[in-house]
């Protein structure tokens, strides 16, 4: 057992590596170095309730002072990691710091990609920190007043999330991106269609199936996003949700192997005394048969106790069913397992074409790939959906 522990990365995964280890009566040296200032905090709730600003940031506090405290962990918040020497397990910050331990875990989870020619305009956000979150409401905000069009350039979950915030606020908001519909590659034409639907029924302005070229601006302010095929729309205010890489850059030279996150294997090991956890690692899933990375909240919390356990001598694999939710204009949409894109998709529970007296629609897509059920998709049916979740556990076996 290791003497010392250091997490880098003081987020939902970094946190959750440290807390599982002092429930597993881990009493040695602990220490989380975070990036930003803030503590420990639930990144979900930025794209709705924050942005919205039904929530302050009190309330999405992982955990209490008095928690954090009882964690009996030095907390070393906004001074990123620069560097990781594997063989010597020495990690330098920005601001000249050197801290090493027995056992080092990589929790910086990701970095928001940026389109051509908006670093330097105002008016152009993304969304990934706490401050992101505020200074993009307050730019909705003040839009209300100015009757701002907003532009969400961004077909996927934090994209389509950011849309139905903003427009629930009552700005005029446009979704673009190269996918038809919105989540196509992730839900699939029947569900993505359903998606499309919601959007246009709140008053959504999609332009969609065309990809994003680069932002415009004229005095270092944007004025609109310019698709592939040439066509400008109108801006005032641009939210890029293009996607997001894996923040590895200050473990370049490090001696680990870097290709999408962190690769790591199955018990989520990257080195000697390295590991990976969060949406920054890559690990072999070895009944899925595959590598994975996964963002999403769920894997985190879930990835965060295997990592302590291989700390502490365990080397059983890390084999989760993936989980993903997202909420859009009132409707909660969960996945359990993966849905392949050609995948067979049959309703297991409730009848899309239904709306209820509350006028929402409710039903569970089960998704049928190779003979095996390998994924759920609940609409608005959430104990369905967990149920229908044994049906994946019953069809799951290595590839």
């Amino acid at each position: 057992m290791p003497d010392s522990v250091l997490v880098v990365g003081a987020a939902a995964a970094g946190l959750g590596v440290a807390e599982a280890l002092r429930r597993k009566d881990y009493s040695g040296q602990l220490t989380i170095l975070g990036a930003e200032p803030h503590v420990p905090y639930d990144r979900p709730p930025l794209s709705k309730q924050v942005l919205a600003g039904d929530w302050e940031p009190d309330r999405i506090r992982l955990r209490t002072q008095e928690v954090l405290d009882g964690l009996k962990a030095q907390f070393i918040l906004g001074d990123p990691a620069v560097s990781l020497d594997v063989s010597s397990h020495v990690v330098r910050t920005a601001c000249g710091r050197t801290l090493t331990a027995d056992a080092i875990v990589i929790a910086t989870g990701l970095k928001p990609r940026m389109l051509p020619g908006g670093g330097d305009l105002s008016g152009v956000h993304v969304l990934r920190t706490l401050n992101d979150a505020l200074g993009l409401r307050a730019a909705l905000q003040a839009g209300l007043t100015t009757d701002a069009r907003v532009v969400v350039v961004g077909d996927g979950v934090l994209g389509a999330e950011i849309t139905a915030t903003a427009r629930s606020m009552g700005l005029n908001v446009t979704m673009t991106g190269p996918q038809p519909r919105p989540l196509d590659m992730q839900f699939g034409p029947m569900v993505s269609g359903m998606l499309a639907d919601l959007h246009t029924e709140n008053g959504v302005t999609l332009r969609l199936g065309t990809g994003v070229d680069r932002i415009t601006g004229a005095g270092g302010a944007v004025t609109g996003v310019r698709l592939s095929d040439g066509e400008v729309i109108p801006a005032d205010l641009v939210v890029v949700a293009v996607g997001a890489a894996p923040e590895t850059s200050w473990l370049e030279g490090s001696g680990l192997t870097l290709d999408n996150g962190v690769v790591c294997d199955a018990s989520c090991r990257a080195a000697e005394g390295i590991y990976a956890a969060g949406d920054v690692a890559r690990w072999h899933h070895e009944t899925l048969g595959t590598t994975l990375r996964l963002e999403n909240r769920t894997n985190a919390s879930e990835q965060a106790g295997a990592v302590a356990d291989a700390i502490l001598g365990s080397s059983a694999p890390f084999v989760p069913v993936p989980y993903m939710w997202t909420d859009q204009h009132g409707v909660k949409i969960q996945v359990h397992g993966t849905l392949h894109p050609d995948a067979e998709v049959t309703i297991a529970d409730g009848d899309p074409s239904v709306v209820n007296e509350q006028g929402k629609r409710r039903f569970v897509a089960r998704f049928r790939h190779e003979g095996r059920v390998t994924g759920v998709l609940g609409w608005n049916m959430p104990k369905q959906t967990i149920q229908r979740r044994r049906e994946i556990l019953a069809d799951l076996s290595p590839a």
